[in-house]
C-alpha cells in the first residue's frame, strides 16, 4: 500500500519576498522583482537588468566564517530550508532523522565562484585556488550542508535537470515517501545565476529580455510584444511528509502532493517540441499518478517563461491535455513579477500553488498589455489581479533546456 504525502513546511527566499509570508504578499500584489542589476557591473551588457533578491545579508542567519565557504546559491539553500524544517516542526526532538532524507536541486549551482577562481587563474601565471573552490561550487553541497546542519541522514542528493529540477527534486521527494523509504524529505532548489557569465551566457543565446527601459514590465508572459524571460536567483523548500507520520505528532498540514510526471521532448537543445508532445506527457502522466481526471484541476501555474515560443506551445499542450476544461481553469505565470529563477524556479512555483490550494485564490500574470493573436484569449490567465475561487487541485508545470519535463500535482488534504 502506498503512503499519502503532505505538505508540512514551507520556505522561500526570492525578488519578492525572503519569506514565505512575503513572497506570498508579494505576489497577491502583483509586485514585480525587476530591477537594475547590482550584482555586478552590466553597463556594457545587452540586458542590465534583473530580479535579485533584496536587503539579503547571510550572515544574519549562518556563521561568518561558515558564508566564506558557501557560494551564495547555497547560502540561500541553507536559508529556505531552515524557514521549511523551522515552520514543519522537524527541528523539534523526537524525530527519527535516520529517515528523514534532503533532495535538492539546482541547475548551475556556484557560477560565482567557478567565474571568480577562473579569473584568477586567467590574471594570474601561478595558479592558486581557493581550497574551497570545488565544495562551493558543486551543486549536491546545497543538500550535503543542509543535513549536516540538522542531522538528516535519509538520502540525500542534487537532482539536476535545468529549468524542469526543483519540481524533479519534489517528485523523488514523493516517491521515497510513498514507497516508505523515508518519512519525511526536505526537497526544493536554489540558484544565484546573476553574475557575468551567466546574464552574458544568456544574453549570447538571445534568451533574455532586453526591455533595459522598463524592468519592471519586462517579464510579461502570453503579451504579444514578451521579447524574453527575466533571470532572477533565489530559493524554494518544502517539507514533504508521510501522512500517518505528520498526524501522530499533529504537525500542521498544508495541503497533499498526489502526482508528478516527468519527460523528454526528445527535440532540441534549447526550444520547446513544436507541438507540446513532452509537455503533453508530462501532465498526463502527473494527471495518472494522481488518479485525476483533467477536470479535477482547477489551477495551473505554468512554466510561461515570457519567450515568443515557449507560452504558445505550454498553453496549447494544456488545451489538448484538459480539453474543454481548459477554460474552466485559471492559469497564471507567477514569472511575470519573480522573473526566472531557473533551477529553483519549480519550487517557488510549487510553493504558490500550494499557497492557492490552502488559501483558493489564484495568485495573477503581471505586465498584460496587448493580446497575443496567436494565444487562445478565452483562456483565463488572470491578467492583473489574483482571483478567488475554489482551488482543490493544482498543478505546476517546469520544462528545462535540454527538452526535460516535470509536472506536479497538490490538493486539498482531506482526511
Amino acid at each position: 500500500m502506498f503512503k499519502r504525502v503532505v505538505v508540512t513546511g514551507l520556505g522561500a527566499l526570492t525578488p519578492i519576498g525572503n519569506t514565505v509570508p512575503e513572497f506570498w504578499n508579494g505576489l497577491l500584489s502583483g509586485t514585480s522583482g525587476a530591477g537594475p542589476i547590482t550584482r555586478f557591473d552590466a553597463t556594457n551588457y545587452k540586458t542590465k537588468f534583473a530580479c535579485e533578491v533584496k536587503h539579503f545579508d547571510p550572515t544574519q542567519f549562518i556563521d561568518k566564517k561558515e558564508v566564506r565557504r558557501l557560494d551564495r546559491f547555497a547560502q540561500f539553500a541553507i536559508v529556505s530550508s531552515d524557514e521549511a524544517i523551522k515552520d514543519s516542526g522537524l527541528d523539534q526532538p523526537g524525530i527519527n532523522r535516520d529517515r528523514v532524507g534532503v533532495i535538492w536541486g539546482s541547475g548551475i549551482g556556484g557560477l560565482d565562484v567557478f567565474i571568480e577562481e577562473i579569473t584568477n587563474l586567467a590574471l594570474n601565471p601561478i595558479p592558486r585556488f581557493n581550497p574551497f573552490f570545488i565544495p562551493k561550487m558543486i551543486i549536491d553541497i546545497a543538500p550535503g550542508h543542509i543535513s549536516m546542519r540538522w542531522g538528516l541522514r535519509g538520502p540525500n542528493y542534487a537532482a539536476v535537470a535545468a529549468c524542469a529540477t526543483s519540481n524533479i527534486a519534489l517528485i523523488d521527494a514523493f516517491t521515497y515517501i510513498k514507497l516508505g523509504k523515508c518519512i519525511a524529505v526536505v526537497a526544493g532548489g536554489s540558484e544565484a545565476p546573476i553574475s557575468a557569465g551567466g546574464v552574458g551566457g544568456f544574453n549570447a543565446m538571445r534568451a533574455m529580455s532586453e526591455r533595459n527601459d522598463s524592468p519592471e514590465t519586462a517579464s510579461r508572459p502570453f503579451d504579444k510584444d514578451r521579447d524574453g524571460f527575466v533571470v532572477g536567483e533565489g530559493a524554494g523548500a518544502i517539507v514533504l511528509e508521510e501522512l500517518e507520520h505528520a498526524l501522530a505528532r499533529g504537525a500542521k498540514i498544508y495541503c497533499e502532493m498526489v502526482g508528478g510526471g516527468m519527460s523528454a521532448d526528445a527535440y532540441h537543445l534549447t526550444a520547446p517540441h513544436p507541438e507540446g508532445l513532452g509537455a503533453t506527457l508530462s501532465m498526463n502522466s502527473a494527471l495518472e499518478d494522481a488518479n485525476l481526471k483533467p477536470e479535477d484541476i482547477d489551477y495551473i501555474n505554468v512554466h510561461g517563461t515570457s519567450t515568443p515560443l515557449g507560452d504558445t506551445i505550454e498553453l496549447a499542450a494544456i488545451k489538448k491535455v484538459f480539453g474543454e476544461h481548459a477554460y474552466k481553469l485559471n492559469i497564471s505565470s507567477t514569472k511575470s513579477m519573480t522573473g526566472h529563477l531557473l533551477g529553483a524556479a519549480g519550487a517557488i512555483e510549487a510553493i504558490a500553488c500550494i499557497m492557492a490550494v490552502k488559501e483558493d485564490i489564484a495568485p495573477p500574470t503581471i505586465n498584460h498589455f496587448t493580446d497575443d493573436p496567436a494565444i487562445d484569449q478565452r483562456l483565463n490567465l488572470t491578467y492583473h489581479k489574483p482571483q478567488k475561487r475554489v482551488i482543490n487541485a493544482a498543478l505546476s508545470n517546469g520544462f528545462g533546456f535540454g527538452g526535460h519535463n516535470a509536472t506536479v500535482i497538490f490538493k486539498k488534504f482531506v482526511k
